[in-house]
């Protein structure tokens, strides 16, 4: 399922970016709902809540030192992709938290719609920045790493990461709420269906844009001048 691409590095990119910009906003959808954050996100605030700095800057910090550890399992040096993952998410959740719409909902009913809608754009959003095979980012790089070397399921690696990043969020005071819960349960089996659907997804967006594209024309020859 993992599979690896060569060639059509732009199309490639632009799925990858688009792929981190939708996982980024979900991953603000979920704190911004107030059903509580992603385990990981439980610890980057956190860590925010108790040094400064910002929700955007302690994902990139933290990133460094998952990636870290996913090489070490891997035995593989990460892509540039990684490194560029650590970034722009950082980056795009600092600006997606700075949209005065996205606030908390009033009611229960808006809390877990936001909360739905950030899980989905979280688990679909990851599927395709993966798809695009440009290195995937620290936790989706050590999920790899740990399903590589294990062979255990996509959806049972990724819901074991994300409980024991909870229970250390936790002690740092994040925002732990049923929607933490939620999320620990549903993303796992998420995952495990949103990345082959991706896949097949870019599969195609390749194939078509790889068929549009025209050959060189060839100049027809001059008899005339003896070419």
């Amino acid at each position: 399922m993992l599979r690896k691409r060569k060639g059509q590095i732009g199309p490639r990119f632009a799925v990858y970016t688009f792929g981190l910009l939708v996982m980024s906003l979900g991953v603000v959808l979920l704190i911004k709902s107030g059903s509580g954050a992603s385990p990981w996100d439980v610890f980057h605030v956190g860590l925010y809540n108790h040094f400064g700095l910002t929700v955007g800057s302690w994902s990139i910090i933290a990133g460094f030192a998952i990636l870290a550890a996913a090489t070490i399992i891997s035995r593989e040096f990460p892509h540039v992709g990684a490194f560029l993952n650590m970034l722009f998410v950082g980056v795009f959740i600092d600006i997606f938290m700075l949209i005065p719409f996205l606030r908390e909902p009033a009611g229960i009913i808006g809390q877990i719609g936001m909360f739905t809608i950030g899980l989905l754009f979280m688990g679909y959003g990851m599927g395709l920045y993966i798809s695009a095979s440009l290195g995937t980012g620290p936790r989706d790089s050590l999920m790899a790493a740990i399903v590589g070397k294990t062979g255990w399921k996509v959806r049972n690696v990724r819901g074991a990461i994300e409980l024991a990043v909870l229970l250390i969020g936790w002690e740092l005071g994040g925002p732990v709420s049923w929607g933490t819960i939620a999320f620990c349960i549903a993303i796992g089996p998420l995952a495990g269906i949103a990345l082959p659907q991706c896949f097949t997804l870019t599969d195609v967006i390749l194939e078509k844009i790889k068929g549009t594209a025209k050959p060189k024309e060839t100049l027809p020859m001059d008899r005339s001048s003896g070419i």
